[in-house]
């Protein structure tokens, strides 16, 4: 393996090789015998004939942004890691078919600057886009804040080039919108986090650039409020809306508190508040009094209270910093207890309420902290330690809490993990979210595409 990808893209020194084995909030940590770093497909391609001929077990990673430890390897030492990062190259930009080609080491806020300077947009977005890469946001089905506009990951692709276990390549790499031939084999790919093939290129749907984007922040008075106000938002707009952010009064507290320069952007506190974007082709003027009209409409009917109106690009990104902060600034309230929920947008009031009342009943003092892209029903309710106990001792109720937690999200019809993937962490419980023949058909999959279990096995699905 060496040899095929030379010195400079082989590590085996344990200090090299750390940043690679661990995952960012510190859940798992794991061995490797090495790191290997292709530089190519062809490359990617031998490694993984030797992996296969050898039964050496392959860990593919991206950007290492993952939270549910699936680009991470196990504890033995056996594993390899697969690090497509110095596949970076944008390949190919079409402006006229709307279609950017990339290599999956290129991070995503490369992919949309490369769409952005051909005036177009690439609408995948996360907080973590300067670290993230392109081959991992495919592989995990990313979501985002702009979902509700544009959709997961899983749509904003035309065109996959996947090397399989056994080191064969399947060039899917096409960047049609109509292909009507057979099976679309690229959704099998994608969010199979890596483990039935590599993804190592990908034709990436582009859109138009907006000419004109406002962004509001707004207090409302329940959860109940902020859905009701979507639905008023979408129908006045005429589908509009691309984000649409729910926070609770605790977030914004947190992140005031520790976050450097940040500010509550209201005079007056608020129990819950909805950070609203919309985007549009036309001119700036219609779109703010559209959206001015909107939130007026909206205080009349009592589902607003306050709200703000961001007056230049510099305060619309603060309001951005201020939800895309809340996860990181918790770690400072002590132990955070994560969750990457979804339930149907009609429900997410209920969920709330009701996980809110069972985590406090089960831990007086807990902190919920449930926020997230209530358009598209996914919530990250996310639990701070009551302040006060050890941090160790509440980390320690963690699968407590989970099964609080997700046993009210199977009740709603939801799904545990809505945007994060399955990894190790969720890779037993989805076993009570979905039916016998769903667990089957997974591993039908996952034994026709790697029959002798080298890529990244225990994650996801387990052949035991």
């Amino acid at each position: 393996m060496k040899a095929v990808v030379g010195p400079s893209g082989f590590i085996d020194a344990a200090d090299d090789m750390a940043p690679y084995l661990v995952e960012r909030r510190d859940l798992y940590k794991g061995r490797a015998a090495a790191v290997l770093r292709p530089a190519s497909t062809a490359e990617v391609s031998a490694l993984m004939k030797i992996a296969h001929d050898t039964e050496t077990r392959i860990v593919p990673q991206g950007g290492n942004t993952g939270l549910v430890g699936g680009q991470v390897p196990f504890e033995t030492g056996e594993e390899v890691v697969l690090s497509l990062a110095r596949m970076n190259r944008v390949i190919a930009l079409d402006a006229e078919n709307n279609t950017l080609t990339v290599e999956a080491g290129v991070t995503l806020a490369a992919a949309q600057d490369a769409a952005q300077a051909a005036g177009r947009l690439f609408p995948l977005s996360l907080a973590s886009e300067g670290s993230c890469e392109i081959g991992g946001n495919l592989s995990t089905n990313a979501g985002g804040t702009a979902v509700l506009r544009y959709g997961n990951a899983r749509d904003l692709v035309l065109g996959l080039e996947v090397v399989l276990a056994d080191g064969r390549v399947w060039n899917g790499m096409r960047g049609l919108r109509k292909d009507n031939t057979g099976y679309d084999l690229k959704q099998i790919f994608l969010g199979a986090e890596g483990t039935l093939g590599v993804i190592t290129g990908a034709v990436l749907k582009l859109f138009p650039r907006p000419r004109a984007v406002e962004t509001s922040f707004v207090a409302v008075p329940d959860v109940e409020a902020a859905v009701s106000l979507l639905r008023l938002a979408d129908e006045a707009t005429g589908g509009l809306v691309t984000g649409f952010e729910l926070m609770p009064r605790i977030g914004i507290e947190f992140v005031t508190r520790h976050l450097p320069g940040a500010s509550d952007p209201l005079a007056a506190p608020s129990p819950w508040y909805v950070l609203i974007e919309l985007a549009s082709g036309g001119e700036g003027d219609a779109l703010s009094q559209a959206l001015e009209a909107m939130l007026e409409t909206a205080m009349e009917k009592g589902l607003v209270t306050d709200a703000a109106i961001a007056q230049s690009g510099a305060q619309r990104a603060e309001f951005w910093r201020l939800r895309e902060s809340m996860s990181d600034v918790q770690r400072l309230e002590g132990g955070s207890i994560k969750h990457d929920v979804s339930v149907p947008v009609s429900a997410v009031a209920g969920f709330i309420a009701r996980a809110s009342r069972a985590v406090e009943k089960a831990l007086p003092g807990i902190r919920p902290v449930p926020f997230g892209h209530v358009g598209d029903g996914n919530i990250h309710f996310n639990l701070s330690q009551p302040e006060g106990m050890d941090k160790l001792a509440y980390l320690a109720r963690w699968d407590e809490m989970s099964a609080i937690v997700h046993g009210i999200v199977r009740e709603y019809g939801g799904s545990i993990s809505a945007e994060h993937g399955v990894g190790r962490m969720k890779r037993d419980e989805i076993a009570a979210t979905k039916s016998p023949v769903e667990i089957e058909l997974m591993r039908t999959l996952k034994r026709a595409l790697d029959p002798k279990n080298i890529l990244n096995p225990g994650k996801v699905v387990s052949l035991d």
